[in-house]
């Protein structure tokens, strides 16, 4: 069931606000226009599985042969992806039954979700949805001589981790279960850009890192790469959480909004509005006598 905002929620009228997001577009903008915002829809990537489903198999079929004593879960759409795979090869019942056995370590909520939706929980979720929260989490541990799955994601093959793993002793085994592929055409890309030059937006939503960089690749494949930082420096640029606001912070970008302590979509949707309010009321010029 869709939640409904209170009354007390604190408004967006009027407010023009980007969100790059696919995957949860719709939810994520529905959250903002029952604010009041005008949304700009202009989703950066998109996620499609791999497209040699071959070793994301053999990796599920040495899960199921009981050979990983760990699971690391970086994203909620990496098991899902991994389910599918399974699902597809006839191998889903073995495959959530050795899910059960590992001692499962997430990184976040949204991995947590994902195990849930199996009828699972994580044994270790790591306080900061970062990879050094996950190193963290990890820290205390007898690694020794363990084997440890690792779901990683597209452009990240995470070596700060699987460098830790090594050096505590175990085996990483990774598996990568999904690619980005891209979903706005440049010229909407761009079009937004000159949007924000303009004035016209009050604020873009980056929901994850790779939305940042398929933005920042299409300006400087046109020459625009001064204009999209320009844009980015006029615009108030919200980050759901930490790893978004490392990117903008390695790209020598400022964050205006970004959620402390909590990465869903609706306290994130929340911050946004107490940051901006309603846009205020233009006042007309008083006439001269």
């Amino acid at each position: 069931m869709a939640e409904t905002l209170s009354l007390e929620a604190p408004s967006l009228k009027d407010r023009r606000i980007v969100v790059p997001e696919k995957r949860e577009m719709d939810l994520f903008a529905r959250m903002l226009e029952e604010r009041g915002a005008v949304v700009i829809r202009c989703p950066m990537i998109v996620i499609n599985d791999v497209p040699n489903p071959a070793p994301v198999e053999a990796w599920i079929r040495r899960a199921i042969s009981g050979v990983h004593a760990d699971f690391i879960m970086l994203t909620g759409e990496g098991l899902r992806r991994l389910a599918g795979v399974a699902r597809r090869a006839g191998l889903e019942p073995g495959f959530i039954t050795a899910l059960g056995r590992m001692r499962k370590i997430t990184r976040g909520p949204k991995p947590g979700r994902a195990l849930r939706e199996l009828g699972l929980k994580a044994d270790i979720v790591a306080e900061v949805p970062t990879t050094e929260g996950v190193i963290e989490a990890l820290r205390g541990l007898n690694l020794q001589g363990r084997r440890v799955g690792v779901q990683l994601y597209p452009d990240n093959p995470n070596a700060k981790l699987i460098n830790f793993l090594r050096d505590r002793g175990a085996e990483a085994d990774t598996v990568l279960p999904y690619v980005y592929g891209n979903a706005a055409e440049d010229t909407e890309v761009l079009a937004v850009i000159s949007q924000m030059l303009k004035g016209e937006v009050d604020a873009i939503a980056f929901t994850s890192a790779p939305q940042l960089r398929r933005m920042r690749d299409v300006a400087k494949a046109a020459g625009q790469e001064a204009r999209f930082e320009e844009a980015l420096r006029m615009t108030k640029v919200a980050a759901v959480g930490p790893v978004v606001a490392e990117q903008l912070t390695r790209f020598g970008l400022p964050v205006a909004i970004t959620v402390e302590d909590s990465f869903y979509m609706k306290p994130f949707a929340t911050a946004i509005a107490e940051a901006l309010g309603p846009k205020p009321p233009e006042v007309e010029p008083s006439e001269e006598a």
